[in-house]
């Protein structure tokens, strides 16, 4: 039996997989990362008390992973594999970052796992990458060896942020005021939005007609943002979801121009789906093109946004296993 988990800030994601060759799904629960002490206590309290025979584990995790160890960025856990082993008696365990887990499963999803959002010219002996935005901003690289991809970790989200134009350079200026140092997350993140929207809350001299800071105090920012601006309902959420996008699409056209990307550009992470329409509107895609002598080059790269949630979670049971596993159990 494979035990596998996608780790992240807000949710942990665990599930239980057959060990055979295309196997299904046995049981999965997602809790909230924060109701937990550690991923053992939340692993145990998966588990039921219940001693299930688990032959290889593997968990992607939000942040570095060095040494089978990672101290998480969004969430006070320190997560270690040796640890994890003795405790739970899995003699295998493995740490992947989450977006190397996310690069991992998109090897194994289907054609309607995606909407694609440039079609491009695909190279299916080139580069890949990741690129996903929630709670934090994670990047992943799958590179092909000649034979197959091989993902990667990266940690690309923390790069610094570079702004593009006045507005962007006023952005950044609001942001020095409130952080040491401004990395891409700060901006691409469901905090990031937040900090985009009070970037435009303070440097615009009108106000907004819909009383959006009522509900910001009571319910999650980064949602009621994006909720307001998809139904036309604030101006200035309007306008802070289309500043995102637009950097969201600098940035993974600077990811595929790293990389030399010309397998495809996948758009991951708990944003992108929640948003999808405003990703269709063309503004993502402006931005990602907007690369002077390299607009030609990156038209010709497939861009996609990932559609199944469980993407992380489906990679990490991979390695594992080394094998595919099936998301749906075989009574469906």
């Amino acid at each position: 039996m494979i035990l596998a988990g996608d780790i992240g800030g807000t949710h942990t994601r665990l599930a239980l997989f057959g060990d055979e060759p295309d196997a299904g799904l046995i049981r999965e629960e997602t809790l909230l990362s924060k109701s937990h002490e550690s991923l053992i206590g939340a692993v145990k309290w998966f588990l039921k008390g219940e001693t299930p025979q688990i032959d290889a584990a593997c968990f992607g995790v939000a942040g570095p992973v060095n040494a089978g160890r990672c101290r998480m960025t969004n969430l006070p856990w320190t997560i270690d594999a040796m640890e994890l082993n003795q405790k739970l008696s899995i003699p295998s365990v493995t740490l992947l970052n989450d977006l190397e887990a996310t690069a991992f499963g998109t090897l194994a999803l289907k054609e309607d796992d995606f909407f694609t959002l440039n079609t491009g010219r695909i190279n299916p002996h080139g580069n890949r990458v990741v690129i996903a935005a929630g709670t934090g901003l994670g990047e992943a690289i799958l590179f092909w060896d000649g034979v197959q991809h091989r993902p990667f970790p990266s940690e690309g989200g923390h790069c610094d942020f570079a702004p593009r134009n006045s507005v962007e350079i006023g952005l950044l200026s609001y942001l020095l005021k409130r952080y040491p140092r401004v990395s891409y997350e700060r901006v691409l993140s469901g905090s990031g939005l937040l900090n985009v929207f009070r970037f435009l809350e303070e440097s615009e001299q009108s106000g907004d007609v819909y009383p959006v800071s009522e509900r910001l105090k009571k319910e999650d920012p980064g949602s009621v943002i994006s909720e307001l601006a998809l139904a036309h309902q604030s101006e200035r959420c309007i306008k802070a979801l289309d500043l995102f996008v637009s950097i969201y699409g600098a940035e993974a056209g600077n990811l595929a121009l790293k990389t030399l990307a010309t397998g495809g550009v996948y758009v991951g992470g708990g944003i992108a789906p929640k948003i999808l329409e405003k990703l269709k509107d063309g503004t993502f895609i402006k931005a990602f093109l907007a690369k002077g002598r390299y607009a030609s080059f990156l038209k010709a790269i497939p861009v996609k946004v990932i559609l199944n949630d469980k993407t992380a979670l489906l990679g990490a049971a991979y390695k594992a296993g080394r094998h595919k596993v099936k998301y749906k159990p075989e009574s469906d």
